[in-house]
């Protein structure tokens, strides 16, 4: 089984790790406005994922210097990914978001534009303008896929069917720009099979993946489920065995961008676990170089 981590691919093909910067572009989504839904997914924070942006009121330029202040301690570099992440971040107005990714992929301290957004949120003047901003600096998008089993997106309420997501992904190779696939591992009444079959479907398009253990949230109503009884989380143990199957159905060049995630510990209700981070990632790498043994 070989795999390539995000750390190793930034360093192989631009000669440096580049720490990402959480930022907002102070958009919605589709599945909280009404047009596809009102409530969000059923997993989803109030902050729309992006618990760990900076401050939607701010600037972008403002948002960027504060989010170096974060990882000055870790970089002695000046070049960093921006990465729009909280909520739909090419769902708004196309003016205002032009005006954003142009102001932000034209400062010399950014050195690639990473956008996350939803498959069903890649219209026509999105796409012209990701093909734009990609001839300037390399532009990655983030597609909130999580499964490919339309049970499952029933259950969370993603909002759109599966075949939306390999249709952006199609639309966005056509223009050259690098897909990242998010996967939710545990999600409700999932088996192994099923998550591994995601991630094998997955990897046969995708350029890299983001693999995210369920997390639960307070104040969602995968919360008010998972406090009914109505479903079990994965064990740490569970969380690696799936991780390394899914590596394994996946080819080698795909980029592994997360191999876990985090949780607002302010608002987290389980796994508990998950809150020592480096404990767990140790955990993960451990079975994977055991499981890499056995095959």
């Amino acid at each position: 089984m070989k795999y390539t981590l995000l750390s190793s691919y930034l360093k192989n093909k631009y000669g440096k790790k580049y720490y990402k910067l959480s930022l907002s572009c102070s958009t919605t989504c589709p599945n909280r406005d009404g047009l596809c839904g009102d409530k969000g997914c059923i997993f989803c924070s109030s902050k729309g994922s992006g618990d760990f942006a900076q401050n939607v009121l701010l600037p972008v330029d403002k948002q960027i210097e504060r989010a170096k202040e974060l990882v000055k301690a870790k970089s002695d570099d000046n070049k960093y990914i921006a990465y729009f992440q909280a909520f739909t971040s090419t769902y708004g107005d196309f003016e205002y978001l032009r005006n954003v990714f142009y102001e932000t992929i034209k400062r010399d301290d950014i050195a690639i534009l990473s956008i996350a957004t939803r498959p069903d949120c890649l219209g026509d003047e999105i796409i012209k303008l990701l093909e734009e901003l990609n001839k300037n600096k390399p532009v990655w998008v983030e597609l909130g896929l999580q499964t490919i089993h339309e049970s499952s997106a029933v259950y969370i309420r993603r909002g759109y069917n599966t075949n939306v997501y390999f249709e952006a992904v199609k639309k966005l190779h056509a223009i050259g720009v690098h897909v990242i696939t998010h996967i939710i591992v545990g999600l409700p009444f999932e088996t192994k099979d099923m998550i591994v079959e995601t991630a094998r479907a997955v990897g046969k398009v995708t350029d890299g993946v983001k693999l995210q253990l369920l997390h639960i949230l307070k104040g969602t109503d995968l919360a008010t489920n998972f406090e009914k009884g109505e479903f079990d989380l994965l064990s740490l143990e569970e969380y690696a065995d799936i991780i390394c199957e899914c590596i394994n159905a996946m080819p080698e060049n795909i980029v592994i961008h997360r191999l876990t995630g985090d949780g607002d510990k302010n608002t987290l209700i389980a796994p508990l676990w998950t809150r020592d981070k480096k404990r767990v990632l140790n955990y993960i790498n451990h079975k994977i170089a055991v499981f890499e043994r056995t095959i």
